[in-house]
């Protein structure tokens, strides 16, 4: 059945107007999660706050068990769902840039919109450095095209890149979750709070 655009339920006229609704929806639950707020970024990095870490691992495991079983009862062919080619070293260098930009700025580019939304100053100067940086890395793409598509793997998925199944590994992945989960409290425990 799904995906529902590329399989013609949807004409794809209204993919935009989708994308736009969905990244209202976005921005509202970002707002009134506190993701506004940089310190709830960059607590992730000082270990005071670690609610980033477990929303995101939950939206992950949400994601990947919804689509594990919505393929397996045929309500989703994953042959048509869009998964970006991996490319090894791009992506080792554009974490630790994004990471520093994290550390540095306090947000990440949804929350940057989202504080920017709500008018905060210090993420109008995130979003500007943020386009700054995207229009510079096009200007000067030929430059490092060679980096950026080196060690390329494909559509390649880490279970298959792992050899095994992807049930297995949603499994394993689960596991770390939980445990990642139970390590963040017992850190945020023993680390002064932070006030917002």
């Amino acid at each position: 059945m799904g995906p529902l655009i590329p399989s013609g339920y949807i004409d794809p006229g209204w993919s935009f107007v989708i994308a736009f609704i969905v990244g209202i929806f976005f921005g509202f639950i970002l707002e009134s999660s506190g993701f506004s707020s940089s310190r709830k970024i960059i607590g992730l990095f000082y270990g005071y706050d670690f609610t980033v870490l477990k929303v995101f691992f939950t939206a992950t495991i949400t994601a990947m068990v919804g689509l594990l079983y919505f393929n397996y009862l045929e309500w989703i062919d994953l042959s048509l769902v869009y998964f970006p080619p991996t490319f090894v070293y791009s992506s080792i260098v554009g974490g630790v840039i994004m990471g520093l930009g994290f550390i540095m700025g306090g947000y990440c580019p949804g929350t940057g919109a989202c504080a920017l939304g709500i008018g905060k100053l210090d993420a109008l100067f995130f979003v500007i450095g943020l386009y700054l940086g995207i229009f510079l890395f096009s200007e000067a793409f030929p430059l490092v095209e060679k980096l950026y598509t080196s060690k390329a793997l494909g559509d390649v998925r880490v279970n298959e890149a792992l050899g095994i199944s992807s049930g297995l590994f949603a499994f394993l992945f689960i596991i770390a979750a939980l445990a990642a989960f139970v390590l963040a409290s017992w850190i945020q425990k023993r680390v002064k709070p932070v006030d917002y």
